[in-house]
């Protein structure tokens, strides 16, 4: 649901946050719920203008009970400092409100139920986001590391989606546990539920981060006129999923198929075996590649 629009930027808030506010307007306790709103509009307004620092465009940004997910030019997942900067930026402002509503309980600015509300709130929003998985901010850290390293986008994605979705399982199953021995309400089981949830659709985007590191790939060889190249031999029954794992950025491929005597019976490039994946599936051999995606 949209909500607002911050200097041209659509600010929605998602459905599963609205219920977990929902919660709280049932629980007695809506003030409480506009708190943890403010705590995590401030976390993603943070997101939004260090990447319009650094001159990312921003379209739009959902709010969801952990964070967000704004929605970014592609220039921001295929430049691992940057998306180390914009994913920093949310949790640090956590901090900062943090330390920043300590120093005015100390100068006597505080508020006997909701000062300690607001505390919880951004400490457990900065510790939450540095688990390492997608799409919390420690994942987006880690998939920029990963990167780094020279692992492809979309392997990265992949991998760090899944320890996502192993979060917001632990989360479920924590939360259940504490729903039955009182010690914690409903909203640990949504938002687990949610982070699951959000997760598998990241897992499920991968794929369709090839085409944006493709087109990448293709700016940087216009721009430098040359790139360096790897060459990959694969027999024509291995998956193409194992082919473009071993696919890393700065690097352009050329994949020899061979038969199972050694001999080279067809030269595909990158853009070919990528293109067979996005219409196909990761599944699909290279033999079938080769042969022009038969049904």
């Amino acid at each position: 649901m949209r909500i607002c629009h911050i200097s041209g930027i659509g600010i929605n808030i998602n459905n599963w946050f609205l219920a977990l506010l929902g919660l709280y307007f049932v629980a007695g306790v809506l003030g409480k719920g506009m708190i943890a709103f403010a705590v995590v509009f401030f976390h993603e307004l943070a997101h939004v203008l260090a990447a319009r620092k650094l001159g990312v465009r921003v379209s739009e940004a959902e709010l969801m009970p952990f964070g967000g997910v704004a929605k970014m030019s592609n220039e921001l997942t295929l430049d691992p400092a940057k998306e180390i900067i914009v994913a920093a930026a949310g949790p640090l402002t956590n901090l900062a409100l943090f330390f920043g509503a300590i120093g005015l309980g100390h100068h006597g600015i505080w508020h006997e139920e909701y000062g300690p509300f607001f505390i919880q709130c951004n400490i457990m929003l900065f510790l939450f986001n540095l688990l390492p998985g997608l799409p919390l901010d420690g994942g987006r850290v880690w998939r920029a590391y990963l990167i780094q390293r020279g692992v492809n986008l979309p392997v990265a994605t992949h991998k760090m989606a899944g320890w996502g979705q192993f979060w917001g399982a632990v989360m479920v199953f924590l939360g259940v546990l504490g729903v039955i021995y009182h010690v914690c309400g409903l909203d640990i089981v949504a938002t687990g539920l949610f982070l699951f949830y959000a997760a598998t659709r990241e897992k499920k985007d991968a794929p369709y981060l090839y085409a944006q590191h493709l087109l990448a790939k293709q700016k940087e060889l216009f721009h430098k006129g040359i790139l360096p190249v790897d060459i990959l031999v694969s027999l024509q029954d291995t998956p193409a999923w194992k082919v473009i794992r071993n696919f890393t950025p700065q690097r352009f491929h050329f994949v020899y198929l061979v038969d199972r005597q050694g001999n080279i019976v067809s030269t595909l490039d990158e853009n070919v075996v990528v293109q067979a994946v996005i219409e196909h599936g990761a599944t699909i051999s290279m033999g079938r590649v080769k042969e022009g995606f038969p049904k």
